[in-house]
């Protein structure tokens, strides 16, 4: 599977995203560079196929067919789109994303499944105070327990602190397992990625 995304943009003078051409494919991990508060967000739901763009396009597989887009790639960790609450325990998170994906979802299911990925003794924790690559690992093995998921769209994992060593490892683990992994930072995390070694190169989200 192959996204695109061809100059791209929302907003009136491209205030909530400006221009943006990139692209992700199946097999390899893509880090994009995107600032300010709102544009991960717009990004992540145009790359996902949860937006339309107000100029460009957006094609999978060098289809412009949003609905396929829509079912293929999961949306990870969006603030105020898909990201859980803070409050809530993980193993409510767990639970409420195991029913989405139509499994078994009752508390003891959730614990198991915790159990099974190494988290069991988070179960309780209130999802706000999850390691960030704790966090990024738990949402991007629940998204890809819903069928047809064929990639993942992960919105400003960097915004939780600490390191990006963490979660690039976890998203190079996704793109070896045959999805396509998209993740979205900022200005920090870019320039930290980009000092990494065996890492794809960093695209950066701005006009061109």
């Amino acid at each position: 599977m192959r996204v695109v995304l061809e100059g791209v943009s929302k907003g009136r003078r491209g205030q909530a995203l400006p221009g943006t051409t990139l692209e992700f494919e199946t097999g390899r991990a893509h880090f994009a560079h995107c600032e300010t508060e709102q544009r991960p967000t717009v990004l992540g739901l145009i790359a996902s196929g949860r937006m339309k763009p107000d100029t460009g396009r957006v094609t999978i597989d060098d289809d412009a067919d949003a609905r396929r887009l829509r079912r293929s790639v999961a949306l990870v960790d969006a603030p105020d789109v898909s990201d859980p609450h803070p409050g809530v325990t993980l193993a409510a998170v767990v639970g409420e994303e195991l029913m989405f994906a139509g499994r078994p979802a009752t508390p003891l299911h959730a614990r198991r499944w915790l159990r099974n990925l190494g988290y069991d003794e988070l179960a309780s924790a209130p999802f706000g105070t999850v390691d960030p690559a704790a966090r990024v690992r738990i949402l991007c093995e629940l998204a890809v327990l819903r069928r047809g998921v064929e990639g993942l769209v992960i919105v400003h994992p960097d915004r939780h602190g600490g390191g990006p060593d963490g979660w690039t490892r976890i998203a190079q683990e996704f793109a070896d397992r045959g999805f396509a992994v998209l993740v979205i930072v900022g200005g920090s995390a870019a320039a930290a990625i980009e000092r990494m070694p065996d890492l794809h190169a960093l695209e950066e989200a701005i006009p061109r």
